[in-house]
């Protein structure tokens, strides 16, 4: 008896092998320059797909770098939830974000500077970081851990927070990115209403290594 699937099944298999194989090679452009002036038919060589299995996939280069930047917003926010699971404190989640980030840099330069180039356009987006924010700071203003009284501006004030951050770490790669990512983390949830000894103790809690 048969064990390979049926064609239908391979069909599609391979087509979503193609469709990812196109983000993975729009990821690594926008990691390099975030430069998107780029000819489809170089995007489909880094890819080792077809020039016309692009249009199989993708309306338009637009269409596929935004792709791109929701897929490395949704692997980081995965990598976020993997290394923090079990954390229920919404402060340690806020400053553990900007903490793992400030690593990310170092041992996910490619998946950071997608983020760098192209994250302030996401910080509404659906999926990624932005939700996993807005959930942690409403988590925390109706624990009372969080004092403020307009959560909108409160993930615009993290989000440009941690884009400048990431920034920092690939234009200064000499400072300390863990001491900054905590000093920040510190500031950030002294913004959101913690006590100063308080701000503190939670932006110096261990972290989990990241890889």
């Amino acid at each position: 008896m048969s064990t390979s699937a049926p064609p239908q099944n391979r069909f599609e298999r391979r087509r979503a092998e193609t469709r990812q194989a196109l983000i993975r090679a729009a990821r690594q452009i926008l990691a390099e320059a975030g430069d998107t002036n780029v000819s489809i038919q170089t995007i489909a060589e880094r890819a080792d797909v077809g020039f016309g299995s692009f249009y199989n996939h993708f309306d338009s280069k637009a269409e596929l770098f935004d792709a791109a930047v929701q897929d490395a917003l949704e692997e980081l926010g995965q990598t976020f939830d993997r290394h923090l699971e079990g954390v229920d404190d919404p402060a340690e989640l806020v400053a553990a974000g900007f903490r793992l980030s400030a690593r990310l840099a170092v041992t996910r330069p490619e998946l950071m500077q997608v983020l760098r180039y192209r994250g302030l356009g996401h910080i509404y987006s659906d999926s990624g970081l932005a939700p996993r924010a807005a959930r942690d700071l409403e988590t925390g203003i109706t624990s009372g851990r969080f004092t403020i009284s307009d959560p909108a501006s409160a993930l615009v004030a993290l989000g440009g927070s941690l884009l400048a951050l990431v920034e920092q770490r690939f234009v200064r790669p000499e400072l300390d990115g863990d001491e900054a990512a905590s000093n920040l983390a510190e500031m950030l949830l002294r913004m959101l209403g913690l006590a100063p000894e308080d701000a503190h103790e939670v932006a110096h809690r261990p972290l989990p290594d990241v890889d």
